[in-house]
């Protein structure tokens, strides 16, 4: 399965926009997947930006443009523009923080339906498992109503802790495949 991938890898960058309410781990989940390691972060005031490298998995090689863009409320007004033609969205939720599903839930599905990213594939990072009272993959897909969300967008929901880098790289594959998939169905579409 790996192989029949590389091909897309061949060719460019993948656009990747990573966002998610403040303190959701946004920030830890692009360094940890950079340095495979902890990095101790502070709050997001604009973005973060790193091109990275894959080193596991379906997606082991291939070269990411990451840009992790700060999740304060004064800031998502921005998250139109950095989102628009990426490659794939990953919103990165704080499983624990059940008070702010309904306002996470709000801000995914305002980005999902501009026009520019109809289709984009999504990975939500459930972010936060290692800790006590952390909800279920089904309970934020049920909290972040994803089955509302446009038939085009194809999403995937990785349980993950961002700290120890638990589910990042599946779930790095998963968002890998549903861009591949995307790239094919876009390109057959064009032959037509």
């Amino acid at each position: 399965m790996g192989n029949g991938f590389s091909n897309i890898a061949a060719f460019q960058s993948l656009h990747i926009v990573m966002l998610g309410l403040d303190s959701a781990g946004k920030t830890t989940v692009l360094y940890r997947l950079k340095f495979n390691e902890f990095v101790n972060t502070v709050p997001t005031i604009g973005f973060n930006t790193e091109k990275i490298k894959l080193s596991n998995g379906t997606a082991k090689g291939i070269s990411c443009h990451f840009w992790d863009v700060g999740g304060q409320e004064k800031l998502r007004p921005l998250w139109k523009s950095y989102s628009r033609c990426t490659d794939g969205i990953i919103y990165v939720v704080d499983s624990v923080d059940i008070d702010r599903l309904e306002e996470a839930k709000t801000e995914l599905h305002k980005v999902t339906k501009f026009a520019e990213n109809q289709g984009t594939p999504l990975l939500v990072i459930a972010n936060k498992q290692d800790l006590p009272k952390s909800l279920t993959v089904s309970e934020i897909e049920k909290h972040l109503a994803l089955h509302e969300l446009s038939p085009s967008t194809t999403y995937h929901v990785q349980p993950a802790c961002a700290i120890i880098g638990e589910g990042l790289h599946e779930g790095m594959d998963k968002l890998y495949e549903m861009i591949v998939k995307r790239r094919k169905s876009l390109k057959q579409k064009k032959k037509r």
